[in-house]
């Protein structure tokens, strides 16, 4: 699907090296978080849990989706787990058979694909158009589910593209799983991070929907590993629940009680969080825009995913050659997709000067190589 020699940049530690590649937010957690977790372990709260998570997260948990999302469920019916990828392995599995056809957008997150290759299903890409600004293909999905389709996977605002998911677009995906009788699975990771526009819940207008989420990146809780899945599905439930207490037993202790204070005691510092990358959104869109690139304003999350000027280069050689001459890290669009080939994935969660730094370092390695090219072209002439 892609050159996996992006990961290797990534990984490596160069001092001089800008990464705008990691999906992690640059801020620390909240103080109501550091509250949370200093009072589990004041409180001695640093042993096993109930597998589907303590009450009072569960509950908050219930009651944001219901303020925020329209999703009326019942904690019964909500699951904590460790973080966003376990609850998305879990659902692909719980759902997901041996032979089953799972559609996903393209491009994607660069996790669905292998999920759905450990569970013995096969991928069925939906290619989105960029002109469209990456939106949701009803139609093209449509017309790729046969009677092999178990799920859809679809995550909203998207990693890498920054599209969110319209109130249309979400009553039309929920229309068609109960019509064909699919599961959507919603991965909403990024759904606290929205600029002009907010981005709709599939399970609003549908109860055949696995809704996804967590407090990674709106609360900048990355390392404490910690998210959860809704599902009315009992059948679903119950398949989850199965393989997250077989496998972890339940998700720490000291994460969940953060996750609790996160939500009870910490929407100032989200909305702040939210102003700083929009700031930081801003900068880079205009930045790139002016040194050749395509790159809209993303509606959602903290990438931009601008298109690469014709430079002779695919995205992996562009990155590559942008790591080695400009010290300045990325991720090739292909690693997301065979749609996001021509395009690659800047991260702007960094700070504003390293930011407007890796600017002035690609606007030098720009000029560098276009000079390297018309010395060629005048040679050959």
């Amino acid at each position: 699907m892609y050159d996996p020699i992006f990961w290797q940049l990534l990984d490596i530690r160069d001092p001089e090296v800008i990464s705008l590649g990691l999906g992690e937010p640059i801020f620390n957690v909240p103080d109501p978080v550091k509250e949370g977790v200093i009072e589990a372990i004041k409180s001695d709260f640093t042993h096993y849990t109930s597998t589907r998570g303590i009450p009072e997260l569960r509950e908050a948990i219930a009651e944001k989706l219901k303020a925020e999302n329209f999703i009326d469920v019942s904690p019964d019916n909500i699951i904590v787990t460790c973080g966003t990828s376990e609850a998305l392995f879990y659902s692909v599995m719980a759902v997901v058979n041996p032979g089953d056809e799972v559609i996903l957008p393209d491009p994607c997150y660069v996790s669905y694909p292998p999920y759905v290759a450990f569970s013995g299903g096969k991928v069925v890409y939906v290619g989105l158009n960029e002109d469209k600004g990456f939106s949701i293909d009803l139609e093209s999905i449509k017309e790729k589910i046969t009677d092999r389709t178990k799920a859809i996977i679809v995550n909203f605002p998207s990693n890498p593209t920054g599209a969110v998911l319209s109130k249309d677009d979400a009553r039309g995906l929920a229309e068609v799983a109960d019509d064909y009788g699919v599961v959507v699975i919603s991965d909403e990771i990024y759904e606290g991070i929205t600029y002009e526009e907010r981005s709709y819940s599939p399970a609003a207008f549908s109860d055949n929907v696995i809704t996804v989420n967590g407090f990674s990146k709106a609360f900048a809780m990355t390392g404490l590993r910690i998210g959860y899945v809704a599902v009315k599905n009992e059948e679903i439930l119950k398949g989850i629940l199965w393989l997250h207490q077989y496998s972890m037993i339940c998700a720490s202790s000291i994460s969940q009680k953060a996750a609790y204070y996160a939500l009870r005691y910490s929407n100032d510092s989200v909305k702040w969080i939210v102003e700083e990358f929009r700031k930081r959104r801003d900068l880079i869109v205009n930045g790139l825009n002016k040194l050749g690139f395509k790159c809209p304003k993303p509606k959602g999350a903290f990438y931009v995913f601008p298109k690469i000027p014709d430079w002779g280069l695919s995205s992996t050689e562009f990155v590559v050659k942008m790591f080695k001459e400009a010290k300045v890290a990325a991720v090739p669009g292909i690693a997301f997709g065979e749609h996001g080939e021509g395009h690659v994935r800047f991260s702007y969660s960094n700070t504003i000067e390293n930011i407007k730094q890796a600017l002035d370092r690609l606007e030098g390695f720009i000029a560098n190589n276009y000079a390297l090219q018309r010395g060629a072209k005048a040679k050959t002439s």
